[in-house]
């Protein structure tokens, strides 16, 4: 078994982490305090190639692997949670799905847009009473002679503020949940579809969420993206690349506050000494790292299935909820560490903090991810 990066995966995960420190860094506390949408700073990354680094680059992408963007995500992470999940709906939830399910003519029309940045995509599934229960869709779609008419409404919606195109699932046989959804790939401009403001967020703000209102949208048959009542098994899908993404989203967060607890235990003095030297801070920076590094194993391998076309739900959870809630413990540590200078408003810490709360939620909750891996593990063992 080889662990180790190839050099063009190590080359690509340092131009990224160059960009990272370079271009977003210095804007990440901007995007907390405002909340605005980072659209210039999307273009950026749009420009290196992060928002289409699996597709071919006979559609514009980068053509390179699950791994390297995972590496990417982590890197974009450290410096900003919230461009990394625009980044990881981008590939994971927009750009990747089309590329495997979309016809030949969806992909001539949105993949080369989407990868380079010139349309932006959602991935339009959650709604009031379909979180969780995902299958629960009460946005509707009734069958007409040329097409399709779409009622409902989505809700957390990130990247909507700046989207041209979405993913937006519906039930097409209502009441047959996972059986009866279909996914459509439609342009936002169509008549009908509203984008209205939604919630403030504690975290990782400034990703554009909006709720989108769908009042008797009329779609195209040819906007079915995949089959007819095909869409729950095209969600799960999407949803394990996603879980993958948002892994390495944690890790680099939870990275980011390692970071922070050392720096300030190094430079802190109590009592003559760096609290550094202290055994309950060295302990607290030993788990740290060790855990974090444990869910970094975890994601890698479950990125290098994505190549391999064996990702397995339990491993994609495997890697989410290790990777989300090893990097809660680090953000919740570096607080202890720093104290009254992490507690404070405006510190990174902070900023850091609230960020992280928020990947123990989307994506499917921790509670989600280990019914997802009991169900595997038991029903190896029977």
């Amino acid at each position: 078994m080889i662990l180790e990066l190839t050099p063009e995966q190590e080359a690509f995960r340092s131009a990224v982490d160059r960009f990272a420190r370079e271009h977003v860094e210095p804007r990440a506390s901007e995007i907390d305090e405002s909340g605005r949408y980072p659209r210039e700073l999307v273009a950026d990354a749009a420009s290196q190639g992060l928002l289409g680094i699996t597709i071919s680059p006979e559609h514009g992408g980068l053509g390179r692997d699950h791994l390297s963007a995972a590496l990417a995500v982590e890197a974009v992470a450290r410096a900003s949670a919230t461009l990394a999940v625009i980044l990881v709906v981008a590939n994971n939830l927009v750009a990747d799905v089309v590329a495997r399910f979309g016809r030949p003519e969806q992909q001539a029309r949105w993949l080369r847009r989407l990868a380079t940045g010139a349309s932006i995509g959602v991935f339009a599934l959650s709604e009031e009473n379909a979180g969780t229960d995902a299958a629960n869709q009460e946005t509707v779609a009734t069958a007409e002679s040329d097409g399709w008419r779409l009622s409902g409404r989505k809700v957390w919606v990130a990247n909507a503020e700046a989207a041209d195109v979405g993913i937006v699932f519906a039930a097409t046989q209502p009441g047959a949940r996972g059986r009866g959804i279909t996914a459509f790939l439609i342009p936002l401009d169509r008549p009908g579809v509203t984008r209205r403001p939604g919630p403030d967020s504690l975290g990782v703000r400034g990703l554009g969420c909006m709720d989108l209102v769908l009042d008797d949208v009329h779609v195209a048959s040819d906007d079915v993206l995949g089959e007819v009542n095909g869409g729950f098994k095209l969600a799960r899908w999407a949803l394990d690349g996603g879980r993958v993404g948002i892994a390495a989203q944690s890790l680099g967060v939870g990275q980011a506050a390692l970071h922070e607890a050392i720096a300030h235990a190094q430079q802190r003095q109590t009592f003559g000494r760096p609290i550094a030297k202290y055994q309950a801070v060295q302990w607290f920076v030993a788990d740290m790292a060790t855990e974090l590094e444990a869910a970094r194993l975890l994601t890698w391998k479950a990125a290098a299935a994505q190549d391999l076309g064996t990702l397995s739900g339990a491993e994609a959870s495997m890697a989410k909820l290790a990777a989300s809630e090893s990097a809660h413990r680090a953000a919740d540590k570096a607080m202890q560490v720093l104290a009254s200078a992490g507690y404070r408003r405006g510190s990174r810490v902070e900023r850091l903090f609230r960020d992280i709360r928020a990947s123990e939620i989307y994506q499917g909750t921790s509670e989600v991810q280990r019914m997802i891996i009991a169900s595997a593990v038991v029903g190896d063992e029977l």
